[in-house]
């Protein structure tokens, strides 16, 4: 649909208007629950903003990776395989950037007020690569303590397709 307001608009409407003018006049578990309503529709607004070039963005990644074509499902289907097959680990060129790219995406939408989220955010803000882990102020690439979700997003780097197994 090409009218205005945009879903975007719509929704980011509704949540305005529920935190401004709804939300100051009750308290309690109703508060609570309108509270959890308004980050539900922030969510799909981020969503509706972001999710499109974070896709493309992971499709790209994963085609570059893999070598193949295939749906987003499809071929993060088949780097879990390989992963979980062993044939993929962190030490493959492009997969951990592949994969940490990925959940800053997937924050970006889900918690961009994640503390571990806007600290790295900030990191590669102050570095001149900020895909390069090397050139990142810590000096290290992301550890598990970091931000602990998993997926695939951004192609920041070159193609490392690796061989699928027989």
């Amino acid at each position: 649909m090409q009218d205005e307001p945009t879903p975007i608009e719509l929704t980011r409407a509704v949540a305005d208007f529920l935190r401004a003018d709804i939300a100051p006049q009750i308290t309690g578990h109703t508060a609570f629950k309108l509270r959890v309503a308004i980050n539900a529709l922030d969510l799909v607004t981020r969503q509706l903003s972001l999710q499109g070039d974070s896709d493309t963005a992971e499709l790209h990644g994963l085609t570059m990776l893999l070598g193949v074509q295939g749906t987003l499902k499809g071929l993060n289907a088949d780097l879990a395989e390989r992963i979980a097959q062993g044939d993929v680990d962190l030490s493959v060129p492009g997969v951990k950037d592949h994969l940490w790219q990925t959940t800053l995406a997937k924050l970006a939408i889900d918690q961009p007020n994640y503390a571990a989220y806007k600290r790295e955010l900030e990191a590669d803000l102050s570095t001149t690569s900020p895909s390069s882990f090397e050139a990142r102020p810590s000096g290290r690439a992301p550890q598990d303590d970091d931000i602990g979700a998993c997926g695939a997003t951004s192609p920041s780097s070159s193609a490392h397709a690796f061989p699928r197994t027989p």
